[in-house]
């Protein structure tokens, strides 16, 4: 159940960053809000596999740089994070569109960890 949870909380943060920065969008071969919402749910599951899988390593090799620049790194690496994510989705009929990195992507990720962790609040975790 948590799992389910958490991709919901990405997908809700994704959206959000969408409906907010206008070089992020996502394209989904249907149109109408039944493939919107299925779309935003594989983009929220294909981010979290990505997070899981990818950025912890990404974040070890990269944490002298993270240390030397006291955690802003981290902005960057979830940036690049979501440029994967986005560069996986275009081998799915449901694409992520990024259109410049340093504005786009950046201001995304921004959007999407504020938007994170106030949803989190309000989700009971497994452990509670």
């Amino acid at each position: 159940m948590s799992f389910l949870i958490r991709v919901i909380v990405n997908a809700l943060a994704l959206a959000a960053a969408v409906w907010v920065v206008p070089g992020l969008k996502i394209v989904a071969a249907g149109e109408g809000t039944m493939s919107t919402v299925i779309a935003y749910l594989v983009v929220a599951v294909i981010f979290g596999l990505v997070n899981a899988l990818v950025r912890p390593i990404v974040k070890l090799f990269s944490l002298p740089i993270t240390c030397l620049t006291l955690g802003l790194f981290t902005i960057v690496i979830n940036a690049l994070m979501l440029l994967l994510t986005s560069w996986l989705t275009t081998f799915t009929p449901i694409e992520l569109v990024i259109e410049q990195f340093w504005w786009d992507a950046i201001a995304g990720t921004i959007i999407i960890s504020i938007v994170s962790a106030v949803l989190g609040l309000f989700v009971k975790s497994d452990s509670d």
